[in-house]
């Protein structure tokens, strides 16, 4: 979905390695937009995210997968923008967060005062979301 070979989407998937946070929109059941900042890994197709088992994000994926997926502005403007569509789904048969996206939050996990086995075991389920469309600001 994210074409690394044009200018728009090299810049998308530059932003996808470099950023900390994003945010995970998902629906609650009365349709509500529900916002959560989110650590994440972007795979090169997928946006993987891992959650606590007892995150209402899950249950709202359960009900509906579809989600969005913003980057904040990243110029002093408020621009560039970047917002991805797509389907959730709860990924089984992901591994524990491995060595990619401890090596990205490493320092920040550190500050928690935790070790990369103590937010796995925190942070177990795994959410994976599909780009279906991406537009910017």
């Amino acid at each position: 979905m994210i074409d690394p070979s044009t200018e728009f989407g090299a810049h998308v998937a530059k932003r996808l390695q470099e950023e900390r946070v994003v945010w995970l929109t998902t629906l609650a059941s009365d349709g509500t937009p529900q916002p959560n900042p989110v650590w994440f890994y972007w795979d090169g197709e997928t946006v993987l995210v891992y959650s606590q088992p007892t995150a209402s994000k899950l249950r709202n994926i359960s009900r509906c997968s579809k989600v969005s997926v913003n980057l904040e502005g990243a110029d002093e403007l408020g621009g560039d923008i970047v917002v991805i569509t797509g389907d959730a789904f709860i990924d089984e048969t992901a591994p524990k967060p491995d060595s990619r996206f401890i090596d990205k939050y490493r320092e920040v996990i550190a500050k928690l005062g935790q070790t990369a086995e103590s937010l796995a075991a925190s942070y177990s389920v795994a959410i994976r979301v599909r780009p279906n469309k991406i537009r910017d600001f």
